[in-house]
């Protein structure tokens, strides 16, 4: 199948939704799959505000249309709501050409954490934006039913992976944890308003937090908490030896719609504490961590937890998975029945 997948989000960022696509296109490479991209590398674009390692493009739907022809694709994937994919959807349309989108973001609440703009809005846009989509891939059933409420029903499966030959448990733990107090707290990701870091550096208890990642608030919170330990961005063993070293990881996030790094921690046998909120609350069970709206008390259940059983969570996440589920919403099979209780899509408007 010719394949073409256009995305506001790409190299160089390092972010869930990139390293997903990543992985993913390499997966349907290797199953024998054409697979071309549209990204904001290929337009003129500016920084995002207040998060400036997303380029936007300008690009409208004509200019997009003309890499969609010249592609030629037999698919059409939409995987974010910004310029390319606004201009990606508008060409679909105007040419009775099927495609799919993904959620990623739940972006009513991470709007509202950056700016003074009523959630009801932002979800007016998002259901305008999605119900056109033959199938929307979300990687959670809370998140399903979660659309469900908003009327988008057509969800399917689209979970996450590991790479299990590099986030394993009997990885060394990291040179730089030598002489640090234990516990080690890990937490790897975006240093951003939205990701909630504050919530754990205002936990007490004993050991050390480490902070893995950069990002526009790493100043702010290093000012506030100079006791934590921040390593700045990581990747491949490195990373990898970071969460296998850690005694526990904490997820603090609210906002996420699944979260690639817990899944990534648990490979490396490290427990999870986290809110219980869609993402996590997916996630975490089999006492591989913990979950608990006291944040503090769910890291002091997790650091009881055994590694083994975090590890064997982790391991039953695989690429090779994922990419199957994102091949079958492709081929637009029946959507997924909405999960129960949620709302049918005449009961609202955009």
């Amino acid at each position: 199948m010719r394949i073409l997948i256009v995305s506001d989000a790409w190299e160089p960022q390092i972010n869930g939704v990139v390293r997903t696509l990543q992985a993913t296109i390499a997966e349907l490479r290797k199953a024998g799959h054409e697979v071309g991209v549209v990204s904001p590398d290929l337009f003129r674009s500016v920084p995002c505000p207040s998060y400036p390692e997303i380029r936007l493009a300008f690009a409208g739907w004509r200019k997009v249309g003309q890499y969609i022809r010249a592609f030629a694709p037999q698919a059409i994937h939409i995987s974010t709501e910004g310029p390319l994919g606004l201009a990606a959807r508008r060409w679909c349309l105007r040419n009775t050409f099927p495609f799919t989108t993904a959620y990623h973001t739940r972006f009513p609440e991470y709007v509202a954490a950056r700016l003074p703009v009523s959630p009801a809005l932002i979800w007016r846009f998002i259901r305008w934006f999605h119900r056109p989509a033959r199938h929307i891939m979300v990687a959670t059933r809370s998140l399903a039913r979660e659309l469900a409420e908003q009327g988008l029903t057509q969800t399917m499966m689209w979970e996450r992976g590991v790479d299990h030959d590099l986030f394993r448990a009997d990885r060394a733990p990291l040179p730089a944890y030598a002489g640090l107090a234990r516990p080690i707290q890990l937490y790897v990701g975006r240093v951003a308003v939205e990701k909630n870091i504050g919530a754990f550096l205002d936990c007490g208890g004993p050991g050390t937090k480490v902070i893995v990642g950069d990002g526009p608030a790493l100043a702010q919170l290093q000012a506030r908490h100079p006791q934590a330990v921040c390593l700045g961005k990581l990747s491949g063993e490195t990373l990898a030896s970071a969460y296998s070293g850690a005694d526990v990881f904490v997820f603090p996030s609210r906002t996420d719609t699944f979260g690639l790094v817990v899944i990534e921690a648990l490979s490396c046998g490290t427990p999870v504490a986290a809110y219980p909120v869609p993402g996590p609350g997916d996630i975490v069970r089999d006492g591989a961590g913990a979950l608990d709206e006291d944040l503090g008390r769910a890291i002091d259940a997790a650091l009881a937890c055994d590694r083994a059983d975090a590890a064997a969570l982790g391991a039953r996440f695989s690429w090779t998975n994922c990419t199957a589920q994102f091949a079958k919403a492709l081929s637009f099979v029946p959507a997924q029945p909405a999960p129960e209780g949620s709302t049918s899509p005449a009961s609202f408007t955009a």
